[in-house]
């Protein structure tokens, strides 16, 4: 591996140790969660070095929600697609407790249910949750203290986001013919009260 200036702290080994951490870790890692087990040293050479120097290969090193991990590079995906394990497909009820839950976090199950117009059964959330991809987010400082709940790092990953930020705005999203271009009733203007005649008989 090369080295540029201003590397030489991470040229004593330390980057190499930062590497046998990132690959044997099971999800992303935080900067604490590398030192834990790496120990001290220059952490964001290190990374910096791995970053450029697995980018132009099959396993890429990357950030997502301030967590750090190895992932195939986009153009090998292809490669490995028969190797991976199909998740069992999501219901349209899960896509749409998702979607709220990562534009919106954190939120409880009653702002959820609000959102969507519809109760919501137990099994969704603990589908969301089994997948790695919604976590409890503490309680709201509300009567009853309802639970809330948010996104993971690993919802970030599978979905190759650096951050919230990066999520589709609602243009894009119908662009891409994943909302429906008519806005549902809720939003639509209220239509015109009619008007009674001066006998009592509408106009």
């Amino acid at each position: 591996m090369s080295t540029e200036p201003g590397e030489a702290a991470a040229d004593d080994g330390y980057w190499r140790r930062v590497e046998a951490v990132l690959f044997a870790a099971a999800e992303p890692l935080s900067p604490a969660d590398i030192r834990a087990h790496a120990g001290e040293g220059d952490l964001g050479a290190a990374l910096a070095r791995l970053e450029r120097d697995y980018a132009p290969r099959g396993v890429q090193l990357v950030q997502r929600g301030g967590r750090w991990h190895f992932q195939t590079a986009e153009d090998c995906a292809g490669v490995l697609a028969r190797l991976t394990e199909v998740p069992r497909k999501l219901s349209r009820a899960a896509m749409e407790t998702l979607a709220i839950i990562a534009y919106h976090e954190p939120v409880t199950r009653a702002e959820i249910e609000e959102v969507r117009g519809v109760a919501m059964s137990k099994g969704t959330l603990d589908l969301l949750i089994e997948a790695g991809w919604v976590r409890p987010a503490g309680r709201r400082e509300a009567p009853g203290r309802p639970l809330q709940f948010a996104t993971t790092a690993a919802f970030l990953a599978h979905f190759g986001l650096e951050s919230r930020r990066d999520l589709p705005g609602l243009a894009e999203l119908r662009a891409a013919g994943l909302l429906d271009p008519t806005p549902p009733p809720a939003l639509r203007p209220a239509a015109p009260e009619p008007r009674l005649a001066p006998g009592g008989e509408e106009d």
